[in-house]
C-alpha cells in the first residue's frame, strides 16, 4: 500500500509489533513528544530578545483594541488577518502584552505544527521518517525565526499541518462524517489565518485522487467538506479582495528567478534550504513503493509556490516569502522520509541531524539579536524611549514623523513606560478612534501647539537637521516657535529635544 495502514503506523518501519498497548502508546508519546518539545526549547530560548518588527508592533496595536473595536478595524483594514488579531486579543487580555507573551502563541503553534509533522511522515512513511522529519523542521531556522514573530504565521502552519493529519484520517475512514467534518474545520482554521494558504488544497486534491482509484466514497467526503470550508470563508474572501491592493500593494511580480530565490528567504538559510530540498530529492528517488505519499508531499510543497507565482502577474502579487511558510511542513515531511531511507539506522539519523544543527547555529545566533526583525537593520524603539524616559520632565509633548516611518509612534509607545504618555502633538485622530490602522493629523499644524516648553521629536534616519523629514505645515509651525537643544541618534533614529524660544 503506498500509505500505511494504522497497523503498519502503530508497528514503525517494519511488521506488526507484538509489544503491549501500553508500550505502543508511549512509543506514540515519543514520536511527537520530541519534536515538539525541541521546537519549544528553540523557540523560548531568547523569545523576548529581538525588539518587535513593524509588523508586530501592529498585532500589539490590534490587540491592545475592543473586540467591537476589533471587528470595526478588519471591516476596513487587514480583514485576512482578523482571526489571528482576536486571539491575540483574548491571550494579551489574559497574560499581558510583553513581547514573550505577545510570541507565546506562535511558539506554541509550532510545536504543534512539528508534532503534527511527525505524525504525518509515520502516517505515509513510517515511524523512523516520521520522528526525523518532526526534528528536522525543529531545528530549522525558519521555524525559529517565526516562533518570535507576533504575526500568524506559526498557527498557519499548524493549520496547514493539522488539516493533512485530519485528511489522514479521514481517508482511513472515508465513511464518517465526523472526521470529514474535523478535516472541514481544519481547512477552515488555514482560511481565517492566512487565505493564500489554502492553495494546500491542491496536494490534497491530489491525495483524494490517488485514493478513490481504490476507495470512490472519500470524493463524497472531499466534495462535502470543501464547499462547507468555502462558505464559511466567504466574508474573509469579499473583505480581503476588497483590501487587497491597501494591504500588499508593496509586493512587486516576480521573475522566474524568484522560484528559486524563494526557498533560502523561507528557510532563512541557504545551507538548510539546499539540504531540506536535496534529502526530499532523495525520498523521491528512494521511496517508488510509497509513490503516492511522496507525490503528495512534493505537490503540497511545491506547487502552491507556482500557483502564487503565477497569480502574482495579474493585478496583484502575493509572492512573499512569509506568505510560503505553510510549505515547510510538507517539505519537513518528505525529507525526514529522505532522510530515513538514506540513513539506515536511528544513530545515523541524529549524526545527521547534529550536524544540521551544527552547521545552521550562526543562523540560528543571528535570529535572536535585538534588530534581527529588520532587514539590514533597523529603528532601536527600545534605546529611543529610553532616552526619551531618562530625559522627560512632566508637561514634554511628542512629534512622530509618520511620513518617514510609519511605525514610530507604535514602537516608541510600546517600549517607553505604560504610565509615561506625553501628548502626540499633530495627532488629530488616532488609529482607534478611526477605526484603522494609520492616524490622522492636524490639518492646521499651528493650531494644535499648547505652549509646551518642550516637545521630543522622533524621526527616521540621521540627518542633521530632523525637521527636514515633516511635512512642511508642521517643520514651519515648530520653527516658529522651537529650537533645538539636542539630539541623540539610536540605531535607524533620531530623537530631539526642542525647546520654546518665546
Amino acid at each position: 500500500m503506498a500509505i500505511l495502514s494504522p497497523t503498519e503506523q502503530r508497528a514503525g518501519d517494519g511488521p506488526a509489533s507484538e509489544a503491549p498497548h501500553g508500550d505502543q502508546r508511549a512509543t506514540t508519546v515519543g514520536l511527537w513528544g520530541w519534536p515538539a518539545l525541541a521546537t519549544m526549547a528553540l523557540a523560548m530560548y531568547r523569545i523576548s530578545e529581538p525588539l518587535l518588527g513593524r509588523d508586530e508592533l501592529t498585532s500589539w496595536d490590534m490587540a491592545g483594541r475592543s473586540f467591537a473595536q476589533v471587528l470595526a478595524t478588519v471591516r476596513r483594514v487587514d480583514a485576512v488577518l482578523g482571526t489571528y488579531y482576536l486571539v491575540l486579543h483574548a491571550w494579551t487580555s489574559l497574560l499581558g502584552d510583553s513581547p514573550a507573551v505577545l510570541r507565546m502563541p506562535s511558539a506554541m503553534a509550532l510545536s504543534g505544527a512539528a508534532a503534527c509533522v511527525a505524525l504525518v511522515g509515520r502516517r505515509l512513511f513510517g515511524h523512523r521518517a516520521g520522528l526525523a522529519g518532526g526534528l528536522l523542521f525543529a531545528l530549522l531556522p525558519g521555524v525559529s525565526r517565526f516562533a518570535h514573530e507576533a504575526r500568524p504565521y506559526g498557527l498557519v502552519m499548524l493549520a496547514v499541518a493539522l488539516s493533512t493529519l485530519l485528511l489522514l484520517r479521514a481517508l482511513d475512514r472515508p465513511g464518517s462524517p465526523w472526521r470529514w467534518g474535523g478535516y472541514a474545520l481544519g481547512l477552515t482554521a488555514v482560511g481565517l489565518f492566512h487565505l493564500i494558504a489554502l492553495t494546500c488544497l491542491t496536494g490534497h486534491l491530489v491525495l483524494v485522487a490517488m485514493r478513490a482509484r481504490r476507495e470512490r466514497r472519500v470524493w463524497w467526503g472531499m466534495c462535502s467538506a470543501v464547499p462547507a470550508v468555502a462558505l464559511a470563508l466567504i466574508p474573509v474572501v469579499v473583505l480581503g479582495r476588497q483590501q487587497t491592493e491597501r494591504q500588499i500593494w508593496w509586493i512587486t511580480k516576480p521573475e522566474a528567478w524568484g522560484l528559486l530565490d524563494i526557498w533560502p528567504q523561507v528557510f532563512y538559510s541557504g545551507l538548510c534550504a539546499g539540504t531540506v530540498l536535496l534529502l526530499a530529492l532523495v525520498a523521491l528517488a528512494a521511496l517508488g513503493e510509497r509513490r503516492d505519499a511522496v507525490v503528495f508531499c512534493a505537490v503540497s510543497a511545491v506547487v502552491p509556490v507556482l500557483i502564487i507565482w503565477a497569480l502574482s502577474h495579474g493585478h496583484v502579487s502575493y509572492f512573499y516569502f512569509r506568505y510560503m511558510l505553510f510549505t515547510l511542513p510538507p517539505l519537513a515531511v518528505l525529507a525526514g522520509a529522505g532522510l530515513a531511507a538514506a540513513a539506515r539506522s536511528r544513530r545515523a539519523v541524529a549524526a545527521v541531524l547534529a550536524l544540521l544543527a551544527l552547521l545552521t547555529l550562526s543562523d540560528q545566533k543571528a535570529l535572536r539579536e535585538p534588530l534581527a526583525h529588520y532587514w539590514a537593520g533597523g529603528p532601536d524603539f527600545a534605546a529611543a524611549a529610553e532616552v526619551i524616559r531618562k530625559n522627560y520632565a512632566p508637561g514634554d509633548a511628542i512629534v512622530y514623523n509618520r511620513v518617514e516611518e510609519e511605525a514610530i509612534s507604535l514602537g516608541v509607545r510600546y517600549y517607553l513606560p505604560r504610565d509615561l504618555r506625553p501628548r502626540d502633538v499633530f495627532l488629530a485622530a488616532s488609529p482607534v478612534q478611526r477605526d484603522d490602522l494609520a492616524a490622522t493629523e492636524c490639518a492646521e499644524p499651528a493650531r494644535c501647539l499648547r505652549g509646551e516648553k518642550r516637545i521630543w521629536l522622533v524621526a527616521a534616519g540621521n540627518t542633521p537637521d530632523p525637521l527636514l523629514g515633516l511635512p512642511a505645515g508642521q517643520a514651519a509651525a515648530l520653527r516658529a516657535h522651537y529650537r533645538t537643544s539636542w539630539a541623540e541618534r539610536p540605531s535607524g533614529l533620531a530623537v530631539s529635544l526642542l525647546v520654546r524660544t518665546e
